[in-house]
């Protein structure tokens, strides 16, 4: 549940912000850029840091995913998160993957691997083309109606 905070000064607002809970611990705070409280976004910060640290040494540069989970103890999905905002980059760590949302397979970006891509595309592309077609034949169903006017005999 959200709330918003206003500060009156003078009767002039100073500060807006909207309470909301923490994504993470569930604790209530004031939201601002983020989804998660300070406390919790200290803890991330640190966690990017342990994970930044240990892939910038040489001998760690092409681990994986479950490498870095298991040296580090960071969790995966925290991980998952750093490469989505883009601040694990695949082009400096080569075999940093994570899995597409709907198959598994392992990609370097985005939410899904090609071929589940273009399979909800061309379902998408399919739909169109239905509901494209039942509109037309609804509109010719239209046309082909005809009424009459019923004179009444007194």
């Amino acid at each position: 549940m959200d709330y918003d905070i206003i500060y009156k000064i003078d009767k002039r607002v100073i500060f807006m912000s909207e309470l909301g809970n923490c994504e993470r611990c569930g604790t209530v705070f004031a939201k601002t850029i983020r989804d998660i409280c300070p406390k919790c976004y200290r803890e991330e910060e640190e966690a990017f840091q342990k994970v930044y640290r240990f892939l910038t040494k040489r001998k760690n540069r092409e681990a994986t995913l479950k490498e870095i989970v298991t040296a580090t103890g960071v969790e995966e999905e925290l991980i998952i998160k750093f490469m989505k905002q883009k601040r694990l980059r695949t082009s400096q760590f080569p075999k940093l993957a994570y899995p597409c949302e709907k198959c598994g397979i392992d990609i370097i970006e985005g939410r899904l691997c090609f071929n589940c891509s273009s399979e909800i595309k061309t379902k998408f592309a399919h739909y169109n083309e239905m509901e494209k077609r039942m509109k037309e034949r609804k509109r010719k169903e239209h046309e082909s109606i005809y009424y009459t006017l019923k004179k009444d005999n007194d």
